[in-house]
């Protein structure tokens, strides 16, 4: 046996029974919305620049089994994952992070967790044992973060704990991360606000020190504070949170309002906190991969300082909350860094579209280019549709998503076929139902990861297509969230009409995209959005997003 060989079995003999993985723990405090899926990620990030095989985990108190069923406007947006998994829209910023697929493994709520400690009680698992929080419930959280780290031969497990401490939802889950703590290697991470107040002008520290103390109170002491704040971090305020906390100063880290969030790990190592990371985990020295890191910070230099710049209108219905259409904005940043392009996004709730007059032309006539996303409910649909006939006889570049597809074939139906009054059987029943329930879906009755979810094959029939120019491939996969499909008792009629469908699944059953001839115009069936990576953009919006840059210039 070649010693090359041998070193190689020594080494994974190595990390398997003397080198188990590290853990660090992101908690967040004092209120949600600071952007701990930002900071787990960079953290990622960082440990990816130097090679550490990572992976994120994630904990959400609530008691639903996920969150698919919950509504945009209380959740953000619901992530797809090719496992058909319906996750936290966290999980989004972590694949785009870190470039990997990730698994339903990865994503731990109070529903599966109570629901899977409630079968193995009536199985028969814990018989004569009242089973518990502590240490029924812990213990199952403990040996699936362990599992999970094991079955992915992982360097380092990235854990955030949704909500903020103090919650009733998540106390388990940090009781759980003490526990952890008690035999293996794991760094706490706080998130926590610093707030200015314009009377006192002054960066104020009490919050947090409460915060910090809270997490003391429940057996955690933080390695590092991780303070979101609007300007820099003064030097006084990082020393008092120091005095107060028991923290070296270095520790105190700065997460101050950057342009873009992408920029946010680079911010991080300015700091030394990658560095500081490495040694609290007692990780093997590596060296920095200095490819990488330039490779991101080229592209986060040009989302900072692009050469030109377009502006996209998305219509949505759920425009009064950003984080329902976080994915699609991200796609876009993309596309835009892809071609050294800024994205100027104007918002255009869908139901003001429908007000008549010049509501419509106001609102896009400025704009060049326009996506209709994805979505649920008749509300504002018809605004929808009227946005759809404007890019089309403007001939404004469009990208329709899901929602957007269906409603381009309504709109089609209508103004080109002459079938007056089409529409889906979502929100209507009609003479030309050009949307349907797919087959699968009629005799379904539960909501919940039931609909045609996951990463699913679309053939692509036509080489003369903006899909086959996109993708430059026969056969693509893209993932899916939805019930309601293109009526193929319509399809002979649209391509007669001029409807180009250049996708399809590949038993033919299923339209999966299509688009208008003679002018960009495109739609597909998939959330393409929620594959695009800052490396590796989402091919129709890049070819979308070129589209709109021609626009521009016309």
């Amino acid at each position: 046996m070649r010693a090359a060989t041998i070193d190689k079995i020594f080494k994974n003999y190595l990390h398997i029974y003397i080198m188990p993985a590290k853990f660090v723990v992101v908690l967040g405090s004092l209120m949600s919305g600071l952007g701990k899926g930002i900071v787990t990620s960079s953290i990622m990030k960082m440990l990816d620049f130097y090679d550490y095989k990572i992976m994120p985990l994630k904990f959400d108190g609530y008691l639903n089994y996920d969150c698919g069923t919950m509504n945009p406007y209380r959740h953000g947006e619901v992530f797809v994952l090719d496992d058909k998994s319906e996750v936290d829209m966290d999980f989004g910023m972590y694949e785009r992070f870190i470039n990997k697929n990730l698994t339903k493994d990865f994503s731990m709520t109070g529903g599966k967790i109570f629901s899977n400690i409630i079968a193995k009680e009536r199985r028969g698992d814990y018989l004569g044992e009242d089973v518990q929080i502590v240490p029924h419930l812990v213990n199952y959280i403990i040996d699936h973060v362990k599992e999970v780290a094991r079955q992915n031969k992982l360097d380092v497990l990235v854990i955030e704990v949704g909500g903020t401490v103090g919650d009733i939802e998540n106390n388990y889950f940090i009781e759980a991360m003490r526990q952890l703590a008690l035999s293996e290697d794991v760094v706490f991470v706080n998130l926590t606000f610093i707030p200015k107040i314009d009377v006192v002008g002054e960066q104020k520290t009490k919050p947090a020190q409460h915060a910090f103390r809270t997490l003391m109170q429940l057996g955690i002491m933080p390695n590092f504070i991780v303070c979101r704040l609007d300007e820099p971090l003064e030097e006084k305020t990082r020393n008092k949170l120091s005095l107060f906390t028991n923290l070296k100063k270095e520790k105190i880290i700065d997460d101050s309002t950057v342009e873009t969030l992408y920029e946010v790990p680079l911010k991080f190592m300015s700091q030394g906190f990658d560095k500081m990371l490495i040694k609290e985990l007692n990780l093997e020295a590596r060296s920095l991969n200095k490819e990488k890191v330039e490779k991101w910070r080229s592209i986060v230099k040009r989302i900072k300082d692009p050469e030109g710049r377009v502006k996209i209108a998305i219509v949505g219905k759920y425009t009064n909350l950003r984080d329902s259409y976080a994915s699609v904005k991200e796609a876009l940043v993309h596309s835009g860094a892809a071609l050294n392009t800024g994205i100027d996004l104007k918002w255009v709730e869908s139901s003001d579209l429908e007000k008549g007059g010049n509501a419509v032309s106001e609102a896009l006539g400025d704009v060049q280019g326009i996506i209709v996303p994805g979505g649920f409910g008749k509300r504002g649909i018809e605004g929808k549709i009227k946005a759809i006939e404007y890019a089309r006889t403007n001939k404004i570049p469009y990208l329709g998503l899901c929602l957007g597809m269906q409603l381009m074939a309504v709109e089609f139906a209508r103004n080109v076929c002459g079938l007056k009054g089409a529409h889906s059987t979502e929100f209507s029943r009609t003479k030309y139902n050009v949307i349907d329930l797919i087959p699968s879906q009629r005799k379904i009755k539960v909501k919940g990861a039931t609909m045609r979810l996951g990463a699913w094959p679309c053939k692509i029939t036509q080489k003369d297509s903006i899909a086959f120019k996109s993708y430059h491939k026969n056969l693509i996969y893209e993932r899916h969230r939805h019930r309601y499909e293109f009526n193929n008792r319509f399809r002979r009629l649209f391509e007669k009409n001029g409807l180009l469908i250049s996708g399809v699944t590949p038993d033919n059953k299923l339209v999966e995209i299509i688009e208008w001839r003679g002018q960009f115009g495109v739609a597909t069936q998939a959330h393409p959005e929620l594959k695009s990576r800052l490396e590796h953009p989402a091919p129709l919006f890049v070819s979308f997003v070129a589209a709109s840059k021609a626009q521009s210039k016309r």
